[in-house]
């Protein structure tokens, strides 16, 4: 059966999913859901409009998002790698609906707020590793999407940026935090004032991303780093997430109280007796996961 989102569409699935088959789940029109054994493709899928986010997208976001952490009753408790996608040829994501915008009135638009919000934090709160596969044109709120994952891979043709005070807003995705997060509290402030629009060869140098491959691979790299990581722990991918993401920032003493919160996770569990066996018998491990 397909998952039924928030809006109360039916999504539709094609296969039967599990490990070396791929099952695909559509969230309204422009979402979709690819799963091939433990790694999940959260793909952008409105090239008519570059994937801008839209209200409909952002709830399409919220819903795909839910099914992966397992919060509706989804099947995302074996999703161990999750890599977010477009499937527009020329750009990941431009950022906000500006003609949708452009139509609001104020109170519309803040009652949309929490609506856009919502998306962003939902990917920002995927409970396993994610991965950004960026090309083209990806800007504002679609760079913000990508700095809400944990890896940023960007082909040659990239070009990435928070170039919302040009059209007179601010970041609303996250992108005052996120970035100064991964950069610096200066450099941020510069890109963010200045509205620039980085290319992928000084976006790689400056750290705005990760890893840098050849134009038109970002994908298919970034589903090959996804299946390295979808090789470990379930319990322990997920853990070294929490670990990371809540002790950055934290004094050290915090910090640390945070790491052993999330070694006594993974210590006493299944996986870690699994990881332990397997390593004294020379064989792969047979993780029983979460």
């Amino acid at each position: 059966m397909g998952e039924t989102d928030e809006t109360g569409e039916t999504g539709r699935t094609d296969g039967t999913g599990g490990t070396g088959r791929t099952a695909e789940t559509r969230y309204g029109d422009f979402v979709r859901v690819r799963r091939e054994g433990h790694v999940a493709e959260l793909v952008l899928d409105r090239p008519a409009a570059m994937n801008a986010i839209s209200t409909e997208v952002a709830r399409s976001l919220t819903a795909a998002c839910a099914a992966l952490a397992g919060a509706d009753g989804g099947d995302g408790a074996d999703v161990r790698a999750t890599v977010l996608t477009s499937t527009h040829e020329r750009a990941f994501c431009v950022g906000a609906d500006l003609k949708e915008r452009g139509s609001l009135g104020d109170a519309e638009l803040g009652r949309q707020r929490p609506v856009t919000r919502a998306a962003y934090t939902a990917v920002l709160e995927l409970p396993m590793p994610t991965v950004a596969a960026v090309h083209g044109f990806a800007l504002g709120g679609g760079y913000e999407l990508a700095l809400s994952c944990d890896l940023i891979l960007a082909d040659a043709t990239a070009v990435v940026g928070l170039p919302e005070v040009s059209v007179g807003v601010v970041p609303g995705g996250g992108g005052t935090q996120l970035l100064p997060r991964r950069v610096g509290a200066a450099r941020a402030a510069e890109l963010i004032f200045t509205a620039a629009r980085v290319p992928a060869a000084e976006a790689a140098e400056k750290g705005l991303v990760d890893i840098l491959v050849p134009e038109g691979e970002d994908r298919a790299e970034a589903l090959a780093l996804a299946a390295r990581i979808a090789a470990n722990s379930p319990v322990g991918l997920r853990a070294a997430k929490r670990a990371l993401r809540l002790g950055h920032g934290l004094d050290l003493r915090t910090g640390l109280d945070i790491e052993d919160a999330a070694w006594r996770t993974v210590a006493f569990s299944g996986d870690r007796a699994e990881g332990v066996a397997a390593f004294n018998e020379k064989r792969a491990p047979r993780w029983p996961g979460l």
